[in-house]
């Protein structure tokens, strides 16, 4: 098969690669009708992660499952599933309280490589979710979206305590971002302020729900979440980034007693002990149960409720995916979607 694999920072190349098998009875071949590149693959594709090339990339799918284990028994070849960057049994007692990406037999989707046209997608009875039907074309992007942009901004919304009445305000205007609007909109949010200086991504955030765009950053872009709320500060703050600048401009725009949600990969975050305890935030976040809420989003996508679809701006066949990566590594793209 093809897949995606990373060499060195920058160092892209489609190859082919092994045909995945059924290596334990509860594992599942898919086969992939599309998949994409995260903005988390960006950090060893700049260097800022380490890179142990050549490594296989990807951890975002839908698909058609091909095969099953012995042991698989909620999905059958032939049904579209989606699943989770995070494999899980769904049972553990982490699991039970809506945690799957931190489950006792997690395993990381990631190392295996979604960018290809097969995978092996362990754990598959806790992982993944079959769709109704199977799903036309054009449903498509935005199931793949809750494979992980969608389930982490609707985590991060979540973990913020969004909900009616509420004033929310989003840090980061990637994917994650810009799909976190969506959810706190879809959760009852009363105000969504999406902080952003980019146009096009402006544009997005107001189509899934901003109302009110903030363009600076920093300390400034704190006064003006202080200045449309009053002086006090968002109750709910979404923070989509990953670095010391992101957080702390979260937890300052947060009011005391607020919630920030954060989901962004952290790089380098060093929290102030004295400032967090004078701040009286509370702070909820890693890496997305996305497992949790995918039974709510696929009907949401299916239903037509939400088209979370729309974030993926650049749409590329599987053997080009070394221009999706400098597309979005650019800011060219804000997500790029591949076909196998």
């Amino acid at each position: 098969m093809r897949g995606a694999v990373l060499y060195a920072p920058g160092e892209i190349h489609v190859e082919d690669r092994p045909d995945p098998t059924i290596e334990h009875p509860t594992d599942v071949i898919i086969r992939l009708a599309a998949t994409c590149v995260c903005g988390s693959d960006l950090w060893p594709y700049r260097g800022i992660a380490a890179v142990d090339g050549p490594a296989p990339m990807g951890h975002e799918y839908v698909g058609v499952v091909e095969e099953i284990g012995d042991d698989v028994r909620t999905v059958r070849p032939g049904q579209f599933v989606v699943g989770s960057f995070f494999a899980s049994d769904n049972t553990c007692e982490i699991c039970r309280a809506g945690y799957q990406s931190r489950c006792v037999r997690a395993e990381s989707v990631g190392a295996i490589g979604t960018q290809a046209q097969y995978a092996r997608i362990p754990l598959a009875d806790g992982t993944l979710v079959a769709t109704p039907e199977p799903p036309p074309d054009d449903l498509v992007p935005g199931l793949l979206a809750a494979s992980d942009v969608l389930g982490t901004g609707w985590f991060g919304a979540v973990a913020a305590e969004v909900g009616p009445g509420r004033t929310v305000a989003v840090v980061g205007d990637g994917a994650v971002g810009l799909l976190a609007v969506l959810a706190a909109r879809q959760l009852g949010a009363e105000r969504v302020v999406a902080m952003s200086r980019h146009e096009p991504r402006q544009k997005l955030a107001r189509e899934f729900g901003a109302t009110d765009i903030v363009t600076e950053r920093g300390d400034e872009g704190v006064a003006r979440i202080k200045e449309l709320t009053r002086g006090l500060g968002a109750h709910s703050v979404i923070e989509a980034v990953g670095t010391q600048e992101s957080m702390m401009q979260a937890v300052r725009s947060t009011r005391p007693g607020g919630h920030v949600g954060y989901v962004g990969v952290s790089h380098g975050v060093a929290l102030p002990g004295q400032e967090l305890f004078f701040a009286e935030v509370h702070l909820h976040g890693g890496p997305a149960p996305v497992r949790r809420f995918l039974p709510e989003l696929i009907e949401l996508v299916c239903t037509r409720t939400i088209d979370p679809g729309k974030v993926f701006d650049l749409e590329l066949p599987l053997d080009e995916a070394a221009e999706g990566y400098r597309a979005m590594d650019e800011r060219r793209a804000v997500k790029t979607l591949l076909r196998p």
